[in-house]
């Protein structure tokens, strides 16, 4: 694919962007070893402080393609209840001419169910400060003097907050988020003209263990996306966790429209990707993992996939506590 039609491409997705005055927010295939990303409520629920660090370059050979980078820090206030967690989520989010960086603040409460502290029901907030970034000057403008361009780079920062609830047993979880409060406030970059805001965004993930012999768990999860302007995304992944240390795992993700949505373009392919994704424990408090994304719509023809890097170190407390296993 020649650098001209693959400027066209990325200026194009740019351009529908910036008509919509709408964007989606970003996507991991390794969710869940990321839950901070999706859900403010997750803050803390590892109780040891641990740092996350994401890296998703899709689809890989086009110039100026989607390119995420993520990096959390969240713990728990005070081991002695466990009952307040706090969290840290910095995340950059390029595409083509434009890109959005986003700083926020994480609090969960974390109200404890039952004697043995195996069951929690978490509420988390989060508030934070999002910039959006324009380069003009990678656009070719129609007109000439074109005031809806800018003549450089161009950024606007916006505040925001998100909101989340997350339950958890040792065995399952499900959770619900809503991203983007402020989404309604347009973000302008160019001092005369709004150009995207982020949609609002409504998470729900949910996951379990099953336990299929002394050494082999299965660990299913879904994760559903809903940003009430595209089609809803779903996330089907499967994990067979080896003595849980390796997991080796398989996701399906396609989109689907739950309403009608008179916004939306007719004929769109539902189908996305479908990833492979391994998860390499080396001991209690690092983790590795990596996933290769292959998109199944006719854009595949013009990539080689999509690759995602994920690290998490844990740091564990000086005084050692007895807590249920941390599979999520």
């Amino acid at each position: 694919m020649g650098w001209k039609r693959t400027y066209i491409l990325l200026v194009g997705m740019a351009s529908f962007m910036m008509k919509a005055y709408a964007q989606q927010t970003i996507q991991f295939s390794q969710y869940v070893f990321n839950g901070l990303a999706v859900n403010p409520a997750y803050a803390g629920y590892k109780e040891d402080w641990t740092l996350n660090l994401s890296s998703r370059m899709q689809w890989v050979g086009i110039k100026g393609a989607p390119q995420t980078e993520t990096a959390s820090i969240d713990g728990l206030l005070n081991n002695f209840n466990g009952n307040v967690g706090l969290g840290l989520i910095a995340t950059v989010d390029r595409l083509g001419p434009e890109s959005i960086s986003s700083l926020y603040a994480n609090y969960a409460y974390r109200l404890r169910l039952d004697e043995l502290d195996t069951k929690r029901l978490c509420f988390g907030i989060g508030v934070g400060v999002m910039q959006y970034s324009l380069n003009g000057a990678e656009f070719n403008a129609t007109d000439a003097g074109d005031g809806d361009i800018p003549a450089g780079t161009v950024s606007k920062i916006s505040p925001d907050f998100r909101f989340g609830v997350y339950y958890y047993t040792p065995k399952f979880y499900v959770g619900a988020s809503v991203f983007n409060l402020l989404s309604n406030t347009l973000i302008n970059a160019t001092g005369n003209t709004p150009i995207v805001s982020e949609a609002r965004t409504v998470y729900l993930t949910a996951g379990t263990m099953v336990p299929l012999s002394e050494f082999i768990d299965l660990k299913p999860s879904f994760m559903i996306k809903e940003d009430f302007k595209g089609p809803t995304n779903l996330d089907l992944t499967g994990y067979l966790v080896l003595k849980k240390a390796v997991w080796l795992g398989a996701s399906y993700q396609t989109g689907f429209v739950t309403f009608n949505k008179t916004n939306l373009q007719g004929g769109l392919n539902e189908t996305d990707a479908v990833s492979a994704i391994a998860e390499f424990y080396i001991n209690d408090h690092f983790r590795i993992g990596y996933s290769y994304d292959f998109t199944l719509s006719k854009l595949a023809a013009y990539q080689s996939g999509t690759h995602e890097l994920s690290l998490s170190i844990g740091f564990p407390g000086k005084k050692p506590r007895i807590v249920s296993p941390r599979y999520f």
